[in-house]
């Protein structure tokens, strides 16, 4: 039996792959605790979940009008690093208390891979987005340069000043939470392992009207994720219109956290705060989002094919990689109407190319081994293969491609 510590930041699509990994070295007999802010872990990771807490800048939220280059820095600068400060007593504290056997730290909890390699304990990342693989930076060298010396800053700070590789990247495993099928030829190093998505076996308990749904129309999802609340209001608009153009065919449950549309519910377009989303993608005949990856790989996993929006961060980058593996027609955030938002819909639900793609998306997706064979990685870090020779691991996932 092994120890494994998540450390994680307080994001919902972050912690959801790592909440399936963990439920699933629990079933092996691991034992599993968790660094990070304690109410999201709870809600996330369950009620059981051994909860070391962090702590987190106050302030999660951003100006909604940043984009480009300004989102960048603002990430980095005033979160990502912050962040990585707040939360290093904690999970200092975490591993004292849990001793683990390994750190596995997702790739923005930058204290968790710094402070595993200070401490001389081994740790893993965990990438629940594919956009550190792109070689998105790769254009603009003095961005790249920059974001390296705040990485070293925060080595100096948190980590051990004598190494030099990037701290984003495990020199011993790097869990990448997507294949090669959506990502195309990945920069990514050796070390990492595409396992595609790691969904938890918890049910989800979000009522729902389940009989509202009409067999005889597709049903379209609509969700910009759980980061773009302020910026969602005139899009998702559109989105409900488009579909109203075309209810003889269509209807559309839209995920309106801000109340955007609050007591839209007639027979074509119901507006919910909260869906289960994992329930009604077995019902989806297309998604429109923001190209989060957590949302366009769970879409794809149940074989559905997209239409996205991107609005910051790694979103453009997956966007662009959704497209090109064929499986979803990209829409402009700023200028997307109901005109272009329907003749994307129109084409994604009527041309069989785009669902043909999101099924070849899906097979990589399902035979990668998600949850399972992210756990068989992680007990290999945590028993060197040497000691465990005779042991045939199962769910290899999708070796790295350099």
């Amino acid at each position: 039996m092994s120890r494994f510590l998540f450390v994680v930041p307080p994001f919902v699509g972050h912690i959801n792959p790592a909440a399936a990994v963990a439920a699933e070295l629990t079933r092996r007999g691991h034992r599993v605790a968790w660094a990070g802010l304690p109410g999201l872990v709870e809600e996330l990771a369950g009620p059981d979940a051994d909860i070391h807490p962090c702590e987190v800048p106050r302030d999660l939220r951003r100006p909604p009008e940043l984009r480009g280059a300004a989102a960048l820095r603002y990430l980095w600068q005033d979160f990502l690093a912050p962040l990585a400060m707040a939360m290093a007593p904690g999970v200092e504290r975490a591993a004292a208390a849990f001793r683990p056997d390994v750190i596995v730290a997702d790739q923005q909890a930058l204290s968790g891979a710094l402070t595993a390699e200070r401490l001389g304990i081994p740790y893993a990342t965990s990438a629940t987005t594919s956009a550190e693989f792109s070689g998105a930076l790769a254009g603009m060298p003095k961005v790249d340069e920059w974001i390296h010396g705040l990485l070293a800053g925060l080595r100096a700070e948190l980590g051990d000043p004598a190494r030099t590789h990037d701290p984003r990247f495990s020199p011993d495993l790097v869990l990448a939470f997507t294949t090669t099928a959506l990502t195309g030829e990945s920069a990514a190093p050796p070390q990492t392992r595409f396992v595609g998505p790691a969904l938890a076996r918890r049910p989800d308990t979000t009522p729902f009207p389940w009989e509202w749904l009409d067999p005889a129309r597709h049903t379209v999802l609509v969700s910009l994720g759980t980061a773009n609340t302020d910026l969602g209001g005139r899009f998702l608009t559109e989105c409900a219109a488009a579909v109203r153009e075309r209810s003889p065919h269509l209807q559309a449950v839209i995920a309106d956290l801000g109340g955007v549309l609050e007591g839209t519910w007639d027979d074509t377009v119901l507006a919910v705060r909260r869906m289960p989303q994992l329930a009604l993608l077995r019902r989806a005949s297309a998604v429109v989002c923001h190209a989060g990856h957590n949302t366009v790989a769970e879409s794809l996993l149940h074989g559905v094919p997209l239409v996205v929006a991107p609005i910051r961060d790694d979103q453009p980058v997956i966007a662009a990689q959704l497209t090109t593996a064929g499986a979803g027609i990209r829409v402009r955030f700023g200028r997307g109407d109901r005109h272009a938002i329907g003749a994307a819909l129109d084409a994604v639900l009527t041309a069989p190319e785009y669902r043909a793609a999101a099924r070849r998306v899906q097979e990589s997706f399902r035979a990668a081994g998600g949850a399972a064979a992210a756990a068989t990685h992680l007990e290999e870090v945590a028993t060197p293969i040497e000691e465990n020779e005779e042991v045939a691991p199962t769910g290899q996932g999708e070796p790295g491609r350099s």
